[in-house]
């Protein structure tokens, strides 16, 4: 069982009063955030305002590039030229990594979001790209375990942050569930906090199709725009204190 495991939550995706309002939330129960830096949402305004209070609350920061698909909220995949995609995702890292030079405080790690992130487990094309992109700006990478973003990044010398979803259902291949699939999102807050405590634990969890699958984590999600999501986020950090897992930011 970990003693000590990452809360992380995708920050900054939503620009309207109560977004805002609920990911400074957030980020009083959490260790790390993810903030989106303009492929699928985001703005100059929201980046500084999710790193100034990602830095007053001490909370670890990594950019959340994505597909350039504001359109479809990054959540579609995209046939790109590769080094179309990699140039843009770079403009979104650095965009974010200037933000957060002009209020203080430092980029840790990129997590890609949506479509981008699911495709790059299994595509070593996408992989690479988010390897070079790590290496380049010097951040730490997050992906799951076992996938080609792991296997590449461990090949590279890339710090590599195993992560699970506490919301999400898992495929039989220990992959997420599409949501256009019934039940891919988990909305009951007792099934979350079960199946965020079995990942820290080590413990199997339940996939789509009723298997027992062990998912490696080092760092659990939890989706900001979930209903719930400040109330799961306080639930599970409780949850995971009383069994005496201690919730800290990864050592990088």
């Amino acid at each position: 069982m970990n003693r000590f495991i990452d809360l992380n939550a995708d920050l900054g995706e939503d620009d309207s009063l109560a977004g805002m309002a609920r990911d400074i939330a957030i980020m009083d129960v959490v260790s790390s955030c993810n903030i989106a830096c303009g492929g699928h949402a985001g703005s100059p305004d929201t980046m500084r305002a999710m790193l100034e209070a990602a830095k007053a609350k001490n909370v670890s920061a990594g950019a959340h590039p994505s597909y350039p698909d504001r359109d479809n909220f990054g959540r579609v995949s995209m046939t790109i030229d590769p080094m179309d995609l990699k140039g843009n995702l770079l403009g979104q890292v650095r965009t974010i990594k200037t933000i957060a030079a002009e209020v203080a405080t430092r980029i840790t790690h990129l997590k890609p979001h949506g479509a981008l992130y699911n495709d790059a487990q299994d595509n070593e094309t996408l992989a690479d790209i988010l390897i070079e992109i790590a290496n380049m700006e010097q951040l730490a990478l997050v992906g799951m375990a076992g996938s080609a973003v792991d296997k590449r990044a461990r090949e590279n010398g890339i710090r590599i942050i195993a992560e699970a979803f506490i919301d999400r259902r898992y495929t039989p291949h220990c992959r997420l569930t599409p949501r256009t699939e019934k039940g891919a999102v988990i909305t009951d807050d007792a099934e979350r906090i079960k199946q965020g405590l079995a990942l820290a634990r080590g413990n199997p969890i339940s996939t789509s199709h009723n298997q027992s699958k062990i998912i490696q984590a080092e760092t659990l999600c939890l989706h900001s725009d979930s209903d719930g999501a400040v109330v799961t986020a306080r639930a599970m950090r409780n949850a995971l204190e009383n069994e005496g897992i201690a919730v800290v930011a990864p050592a990088l």
